[in-house]
């Protein structure tokens, strides 16, 4: 089982994920829109935001769904049977995946970049930024494979000590 403290970052960083999301909606909302517009308040002010709406897509569904695993793990961490050095594997891998994903997505909006590959490859722009991409993703492919295994590991170890009490 996850400690309680555990359980409550990985939801509190799940939460911070989320309002990730939310700042880079409204910034893909002003770019689809190219302006700010929020009736009655603000209307038709021009906002030069870069990137194309894939990127902002991109940004902010990863802002969700990260946010939502490290909620899921949080909330499910009674079910997740790891020993200490297991469980603090798990915690950082889970953070490190949810925030090395979303943050890059977002600067990739933002800078016009993929940063799928190492010198840019057949996209465009800086390649400078986009490496600086491509290598803050690595911690996050790491973490996010450790982090299914382990949680598969602990789910499984949960029920094969919980089958003897059903």
């Amino acid at each position: 089982m996850l400690t309680e403290r555990r359980r409550g970052l990985l939801v509190f960083n799940g939460i911070g994920l989320i309002a990730f999301a939310v700042l880079s909606g409204w910034l893909y909302f002003f770019f689809t829109l190219g302006a700010i517009d929020l009736w009655p308040f603000v209307t038709d002010v021009p906002a030069a935001i870069p990137g194309d709406r894939r990127a902002w897509n991109m940004a902010h569904l990863e802002g969700i769904t990260n946010g939502t695993m490290l909620i899921a793990i949080g909330a499910g961490g009674a079910y997740i049977r790891l020993g200490e050095r297991a469980q603090a594997m798990l915690f950082w891998a889970a953070l490190a995946f949810g925030w090395m994903f979303t943050l890059p997505a977002i600067a990739n909006a933002l800078f016009g970049t993929r940063g799928l590959e190492f010198g840019g490859g057949p996209f465009p722009g800086d390649v400078t930024i986009n490496n600086i991409i491509f290598l803050a993703g690595w911690p996050a492919m790491i973490g996010v494979h450790l982090a299914v295994a382990l949680l598969l590991w602990g789910a499984w170890q949960h029920h094969r000590h919980a089958g003897s009490r059903a």
